[in-house]
């Protein structure tokens, strides 16, 4: 890493984003997770990059952007950010930098970087701390909690200041070959099916809805989950999820969607329409 390559006045914004890394999570929600946090982390970059009035279109399209979703282990997470500081100062400065690579670069760092940070920090570090920590307070040591918070967030401070500056130094050099290779192109394209397939996965195993219906033909009794399990399983939550798309699309709230939503459910429950 060559710290020599950050500028002074960058260098106070990087400094800024560390300390705002550790509101990440402050305002995470299921609709774009905590990249409200990741907005306000890029906040000082962002004001940087587009400082005068007439800048106000494209300073209020990269908050955003910034605003997309984001999610990641937050002690790694300066790492993708600081990319992405890098990419929007590129973004600013050259006309034919395609933006929408910016998001792609965070989504695809977000998942590997997730696997590695919660098995070191929530699995290996946080369980050592613990263990060294409980050994002492069971004896009635003071000490037991001091070092428990003591050798936990020695790793997790540290990580999230080296990875903030890495990332920053990195941005600049990895755009510029990412973009001569056609990588950013790959990684934009990748971004993009994996998105469609998590939507996918997420709709069959996290949206639970069925109907209760029955219908009788003469003797025979049938059940219109049963017909609709037939044609394609999980028709119905994939209904839900894309009506809902469909109102996100008109610019419709998400909290009125849920609002929607739960008065639709009581109705329909109240009819034994669904269930």
């Amino acid at each position: 890493m060559n710290n020599k390559k950050i500028e002074k006045s960058n260098k106070k914004l990087l400094n800024q984003m560390f300390w705002r890394s550790f509101l990440l999570q402050g305002t995470w929600n299921y609709i774009n997770g905590a990249g409200v946090g990741a907005c306000y982390m890029l906040i000082p970059f962002i004001k940087k990059i587009y400082p005068n009035p007439e800048d106000k279109s494209k300073r209020t399209a990269a908050l955003k952007r910034e605003l997309g979703y984001f999610n990641i282990t937050p002690a790694l997470s300066t790492f993708p950010l600081s990319i992405a500081a890098s990419m929007e100062e590129k973004n600013a400065k050259l006309p034919d930098f395609d933006a929408t690579s910016i998001n792609a670069v965070k989504a695809s760092l977000m998942g590997p970087l997730s696997g590695i940070g919660d098995s070191l920090f929530w699995g290996t570090i946080r369980v050592i701390a613990a263990g060294i920590g409980i050994g002492l307070a069971k004896t009635g040591n003071i000490l037991g909690p001091i070092l428990f918070l003591l050798i936990y967030n020695v790793a997790n401070i540290g990580t999230r200041y080296y990875c903030l500056n890495l990332g920053y130094n990195l941005g600049g050099e990895f755009i510029e070959k990412a973009y001569k290779n056609g990588l950013i192109k790959i990684l934009t394209k990748s971004a993009g099916i994996l998105g469609m397939i998590m939507v996918g996965a997420m709709t069959f195993s996290t949206v639970t809805l069925g109907t209760p219906l029955k219908f009788k033909m003469g003797s025979m009794t049938f059940k219109l989950q049963s017909i609709l399990d037939q044609i394609m399983l999980g028709i119905i939550p994939l209904s839900l999820t894309l009506g809902c798309f469909y109102l996100v699309r008109k610019k419709v709230s998400p909290n009125k969607i849920i609002i929607l939503m739960v008065i639709a459910a009581f109705i329909l429950s109240a009819f034994h329409i669904v269930g």
